[in-house]
């Protein structure tokens, strides 16, 4: 029995070296690996210096034309941002050009529009100007209208007194002609004579006269004939006698003379 441990114990300490051999060849043969590809970079490196060196006055050439494509490249962007803010001036002009020819436009609208509103103003003031005229006028006929007729019904009240009065006034005459002349100079017969001459005045205050009748051509618009006489005195169609007196008021008729006219 303990021989066949110990034979075991061998066993697992062999087989464990052998392991421990091949763990160490591993990593020798990664180093090997790892430090190949160092030599194999330096090498390519060395090869591309050489490299390098021998195309250094190539790239000098190539920079060469690269700096002159670069000036030129440059020149034309100048050129071009020279041409676009060219182009923007023009456009900024043109804008501007615009911008005044809107506010032109604008203001000759606007000065249009003011126009037609001082016209409709104008309109307005002369419609109104005109519509106080008629109403001025219109005021001033119905006036005068008034006043016409405010005298017209005061001249036809005063004419229908008037007209009243009158037959008074022939009655003093009648009585004043049939008093005899012995008694002519009494009390009675001149207070009748002053009553009448006082009224006669008062007539002749407001305008009423007595119309001229004997000796006058006979006027159909102040005589009314009522016969016809023979006369020596006087010719053909002169009032030759006075029957009753006429009357006018504010030269309108009142009463026509009764006269005799000759034949």
């Amino acid at each position: 029995m303990e021989e066949t441990e110990k034979n075991l114990d061998q066993e697992a300490a062999d087989n464990q070296a052998e392991e421990e051999t091949k763990q160490a060849g591993e990593k020798d043969s990664a180093a090997k690996e790892a430090a190949n590809p160092q030599m194999k970079a330096s090498g390519d490196a060395d090869g591309s210096s050489e490299e390098a060196t021998v195309q250094e006055p190539e790239d000098e050439q190539a920079s060469d034309d690269a700096e002159n494509e670069g000036t030129d490249g440059a020149g034309e962007a100048d050129t071009d941002v020279e041409k676009s803010s060219q182009d923007g001036d023009d456009g900024a002009q043109k804008a501007d050009t615009a911008a005044g020819t809107t506010k032109q436009k604008k203001s000759v609208f606007s000065k249009k529009d003011k126009n037609k509103e001082k016209d409709k103003d104008k309109e307005r003031i002369a419609e109104l100007e005109d519509r106080v005229m008629r109403q001025m006028a219109e005021f001033e006929n119905f006036r005068r209208r008034t006043e016409k007729e405010k005298q017209q019904m005061f001249e036809t009240g005063a004419r229908s007194v008037i007209e009243k009065i009158l037959p008074v006034v022939d009655n003093f005459e009648r009585g004043l002609s049939s008093i005899p002349e012995a008694e002519r100079q009494g009390a009675v017969a001149e207070g009748m004579n002053m009553i009448y001459k006082q009224l006669l005045t008062e007539l002749d205050n407001i305008g009423v006269k007595a119309i001229e009748a004997v000796g006058q051509e006979f006027d159909p618009a102040r005589h009314n004939a009522v016969m016809q006489v023979e006369s020596e005195e006087y010719e053909s169609g002169v009032v030759a006698q006075e029957l009753q007196k006429g009357y006018t008021y504010r030269d309108t008729v009142i009463r026509h003379s009764m006269v005799a006219v000759v034949e």
